[in-house]
């Protein structure tokens, strides 16, 4: 057994709290995902499970041993690093080699696990070049490469792809994602890129200010997130938030917004008089050519090639709408878009929490 349980974990620097009151069970197995904005605790939390950093308070149980007081060595987690930290003056193979080589594994046993690692990362031609010899995507490979050698319970990534550029993040997102199939382990991955927890994660931890904020599925904490923060911080482009109240037109419930347009209000049963935060994303966002909908008065447009990106006003809000279709629209225009209920969301105007 090589899941995770964390119960209650907090830590401290002092009197400031930076994670508090985590508790969270990870399955054998699963690929789960820990997303916010920086200083959320969020590397904090993963070197707390490294045994990186001290527990202040609660339990960390790794494949069934209680693990807060085990070093780092005895609790069998490999981790690799945003700044790969490899030796500079050692080639690949002997970057992947050197920790059982520290361990004093059985010296003829060393080369058939370089041989593996080399064979899942594809690393065989570079083997024996130095570091910077290496492309930043072949640098990750072979840190990650350190790790397989170890047999870890537990993979832990911080952030390891924030020193690659665009093409490359793509292209070591599904490589990381195809060694998680390949080894079928454990893996504990941090990143503020949403993007990245989106197309990778079984289950995504979404943190703020040292708390969970939500967990779950990708695709569940994107369709139904828990409140405005979690709205926010999954989706790109990002969810458009209008201010409005709740009132009943015509015996109906429907949502006034700032700018005195009416919105048909989903079925959250509040109270007429309540105020909202009305979140739609980019893409539930339809032009109208019956001349109904709500008054968008476009800004800029950026045309994708697959996609129109518009972004403007409704009312005094910015707003966003992404169009699979091509449109002839220009800047200082006043379009209509409609919506349906079913794609709209609905948070308290105080607590932010969904209704």
């Amino acid at each position: 057994m090589s899941g995770m349980r964390l119960v209650d974990i907090t830590k401290r620097f002092g009197h400031h709290e930076v994670v508090r009151d985590v508790t969270l069970d990870v399955a054998d197995g699963e690929f789960l995902v820990l997303v916010g904005p920086s200083g959320c605790g969020k590397s904090t939390l993963l070197r707390m499970i490294a045994g990186l950093e001290d527990i202040t308070s609660g339990e960390l149980w790794i494949g069934g041993r209680l693990a807060n007081n085990l070093t780092p060595q005895q609790r069998n987690i490999a981790m690799v690093f945003q700044s790969y930290a490899l030796f500079p003056h050692m080639t690949a193979r002997e970057n992947i080699s050197f920790g059982p080589r520290i361990r004093r594994e059985p010296s003829a046993e060393i080369p058939s696990k370089v041989e593996r690692a080399a064979s899942i990362l594809n690393l065989h031609a570079w083997l024996d070049r130095l570091p910077r010899q290496l492309s930043g995507g072949q640098r990750q490979r072979v840190a990650m490469g350190r790790s397989i050698v170890r047999d870890p319970h537990v993979f832990l990534f911080d952030e390891p792809l924030s020193n690659l550029d665009a093409a490359l993040r793509v292209q070591m997102r599904s490589e990381i994602k195809a060694l998680h199939q390949k080894l079928k382990s454990t893996i504990v991955y941090v990143t503020h890129d949403q993007i990245e927890a989106m197309t990778m994660a079984d289950r995504i931890v979404v943190m703020s200010a040292g708390t969970m904020e939500q967990v779950g599925a990708p695709l569940d904490l994107y369709d139904r997130p828990a409140n405005r923060f979690v709205a926010s911080f999954l989706g790109s482009p990002a969810m458009s938030f209008f201010e409005g109240t709740v009132e009943s037109v015509n015996g109906e419930a429907s949502i006034v917004l700032q700018s005195g347009e009416t919105l048909r209000a989903p079925a959250v049963g509040a109270a007429p008089g309540t105020k909202v935060d009305v979140g739609i994303r980019p893409e539930h966002f339809a032009v109208s050519g019956s001349g109904e909908g709500l008054r968008f008065l476009l800004e800029t447009v950026e045309p994708t090639g697959a996609e129109t990106h518009l972004h403007g006003k409704i009312g005094e809000a910015d707003a966003r709408c992404v169009l699979r279709e091509r449109i002839s629209a220009r800047p200082g225009e006043q379009l209509r878009l409609a919506v349906s209920p079913n794609n709209t969301h609905l948070f308290h105007g105080e607590t932010g929490a969904r209704l």
